[in-house]
């Protein structure tokens, strides 16, 4: 908005004297005021400006999810996610192996566990339901039954 006072306030008289006076057309302007006196709205304003000169196919963007998980992908983001985790050998962990029992956890480390699993899929996982994980296999049902993938 500093940018387009800016120009407004430099030209304004000169664009309300002109034949092209209009609101696309003091968008345009402005932005291209900013481009000059901002280098890092570049990237918007070429969008602005193709999205106001109608060619909306160079310009125009498209949003969508991530790519479709599947069980497979599941189980192989959380067994690198364990291995990662500097208290987890990665030569004892497996798909079936207890947090505590088998990999030497206790329940703060399973609580960081928990946390980092929530990192990587981006929900969160209610305290009531993360008692209940503790194989790696749990976590992967887990989200698939929260994220509806059934194989």
């Amino acid at each position: 908005m500093a940018a387009a006072n800016i120009f407004r306030s430099a030209f304004g008289s000169l664009l309300r004297k002109s034949p092209l006076y209009r609101a696309p057309a003091i968008c345009r302007l402005s932005t291209i005021a900013a481009v000059q006196r901002f280098p890092t709205f570049k990237a918007i304003a070429k969008f602005n400006c193709q999205v106001q000169n109608g060619n909306t196919k160079v310009g125009a963007r498209s949003y969508g999810g991530g790519a479709p998980l599947t069980l497979c992908l599941i189980e192989s983001r959380v067994l690198l996610v364990l291995k990662l985790y500097d208290k987890i050998n990665p030569e004892k962990l497996s798909i079936d192996a207890h947090f505590m029992n088998d990999l030497g956890l206790d329940s703060l480390d399973h609580v960081e566990v928990i946390m980092a699993m929530e990192d990587e899929f981006g929900f969160e996982i209610p305290d009531a339901d993360a008692e209940r994980l503790v194989k790696p296999r749990d976590i992967v049902q887990y989200i698939a039954d929260k994220e509806d993938i059934y194989d």
